[in-house]
């Protein structure tokens, strides 16, 4: 079945900042730790901002859309699937398909 909308990669502007943090998990600075996007066959050297087990967030300034799919690989976990949740002035968010271990 295919559909006329797709997802073009623009944030929903916020009327309000979020004064809250509702994650229920701990997102782990990563210091100056480097990883390899993979996105549309293309490897991006990027640096990893933090991390959790569902997800982490990214430097990239490359062109990207929420919803797409990417892989992260990580020295120290290897490389994990996942896909765009996020796009905001050069960082990018990643919700992982499986949790980290």
């Amino acid at each position: 079945m295919s559909s006329r909308f797709q997802l073009h990669g623009e944030m929903i502007p916020r009327t309000v900042k979020r004064m809250f943090d509702e994650r229920d998990e701990e997102r782990v600075d990563a210091g100056s730790s480097t990883g390899v996007l993979a996105l549309r066959k293309r490897n991006h050297v990027v640096s990893l901002l933090n991390l959790s087990r569902s997800g982490a967030m990214i430097r990239f300034a490359g062109e990207a859309h929420i919803g797409e799919s990417v892989s992260l690989q990580l020295l120290d976990r290897g490389t994990i699937a996942g896909q765009v949740r996020w796009l905001r002035d050069g960082r990018m968010g990643i919700s992982f398909a499986q949790p980290l271990e």
